[in-house]
């Protein structure tokens, strides 16, 4: 396992952290319920957290992070943003969904077997902070 192939990982990572926050910000314009706002902006800046702690793993390695999702998540955003759900059941429904299939799963897949232990560690702790969100989120939709 090179430094490369791990700086790879953690940067596809981070545009995956990158294109969760730009789907919080299309959430939270939307929302009109304070408490669940309030949620939303919580989980939000978990995410520009972990994805500040990312990026300086990439630059402690020696590389450069990624500043952005990159193009195919730019475009993604964009369709997204196209079909974002306006009632507040819905948007709890893409989060969930958001959370549980591309902020855990998808995630998992990415780093799987391509990190040293720090870096592990790091993601290791981030997807679980993502997993507590998936319970939030799946308590405001009961």
């Amino acid at each position: 396992m090179t430094d490369e192939n791990i700086v790879r990982s953690l940067n596809t990572f981070l545009k995956g952290r990158y294109m969760g926050i730009h789907a919080y910000e299309h959430f939270i314009e939307k929302l009109q319920e304070p408490d669940i706002k309030t949620q939303f902006q919580q989980i939000q800046q978990d995410h520009k957290r972990h994805a500040m702690r990312v990026a300086e793993r990439i630059q402690n390695l020696g590389e450069v992070p990624a500043d952005d999702e990159g193009f195919v998540g730019s475009v993604q955003g964009f369709m997204s943003k196209l079909k974002m759900p306006e009632d507040t059941k819905s948007i709890l429904q893409s989060a969930l969904k958001g959370e549980e299939h591309y902020a855990v799963e998808m995630s998992e897949e990415i780093v799987r077997g391509h990190l040293d232990s720090e870096s592990y560690e790091l993601i290791h702790a981030i997807l679980e902070q993502d997993r507590k969100h998936v319970e939030l989120l799946k308590g405001l939709i009961d």
